[in-house]
């Protein structure tokens, strides 16, 4: 089943007082492309993060946003960074005295500023968040995955609907274009007789261009390739593996065969399908460009 670039997936998991928040987003991308906002202290999992959700999807600019909640008291470390406390209080006695400031320096209050007490994780602790942190990952990749197949099999029924209409067309194109030439002899013919005002018309001069017209007009081996872009086309949304880029170069090629089947067109009638596949192609196009 094809699958959508588009999608979100949002996942909660808590356990002993430790609370996990993680949504995924993604918009469509030419490339892989992960971005991950997390808290500082579980930095060291963002390669594992991106590996867990690049199992899962191929393309796509997806952003990741992790909210960690730690209220236990599970492997903290806490630690008092002495030599910037006294720093803040001596610069804080230095401002007292310069702004004649009553100096009322209080510990909770040095303890509040910025890199005076640090809290980290010990490494025993950090395997259990990682555990845990997966679990919550798991759950928010399969809701984000779940979305994007949903957005594409309402894709693919688009797409089967649209290629239709193009295969559709194509047909009507060969039947066409299948009695053109006998058309182009007797308007020949007749053209000939009354330029020379005779009856009488040179066989062999009349196939030679015949023979010039079918060659220049002919689209059989273009609505041949159309076709066969067509059945693959069919086969590959129906794969359940990434065929977006594909698909896209699928259809170009077909833009292109009827872009040459337009230049060869000697009828309305085709003229005004070419463009019918035309506008049908880009449509085709432009869903292609939000398939994995």
């Amino acid at each position: 089943m094809i699958k959508s670039m588009t999608g979100f997936g949002r996942a909660i998991y808590e356990n002993e007082g430790r609370e996990y928040l993680i949504e995924i987003k993604s918009v469509n991308n030419r490339f892989s492309d992960i971005s991950i906002k997390m808290p500082r202290n579980l930095n060291y999992l963002e390669d594992k993060i991106k590996k867990e959700i690049l199992n899962s999807i191929s393309r796509g600019k997806v952003d990741v946003y992790v909210t960690f909640n730690n209220n236990s008291d599970l492997g903290k470390n806490i630690k008092l960074n002495t030599d910037i406390a006294k720093k803040y209080i001596n610069e804080l006695r230095k401002l007292s005295k310069e702004t004649e400031i009553i100096d009322n320096i209080n510990i909770m209050d040095i303890s509040k500023l910025p890199d005076v007490l640090n809290i980290s994780l010990e490494e025993d602790s950090q395997e259990t968040i990682k555990k845990e942190l997966i679990i919550a990952l798991n759950e928010a990749i399969k809701s984000f995955i779940d979305m994007r197949k949903n957005e594409g099999s309402k894709i693919k029924l688009d797409l089967e609907s649209r290629i239709k209409l193009v295969s559709d067309k194509i047909e009507q194109i060969s039947d066409i274009s299948t009695g053109l030439v006998e058309e182009y002899i007797v308007k020949l013919e007749t053209r000939i007789k009354q330029l020379l005002k005779t009856d009488v018309v040179d066989e062999a001069r009349l196939a030679q261009e015949v023979v010039i017209y079918s060659d220049k007009c002919s689209v059989e081996e273009e609505i041949t390739r159309l076709k066969s872009h067509v059945f693959q086309f069919l086969n590959l949304v129906n794969e359940d593996i990434a065929v977006g880029k594909k698909l896209d170069f699928l259809v170009q090629e077909m833009n292109r065969e009827t872009n040459t089947i337009g230049s060869k067109a000697n009828k309305l009638e085709i003229t005004n399908l070419v463009v019918d596949i035309k506008t049908e192609l880009e449509n085709i196009r432009e869903q292609v460009q939000n398939i994995e």
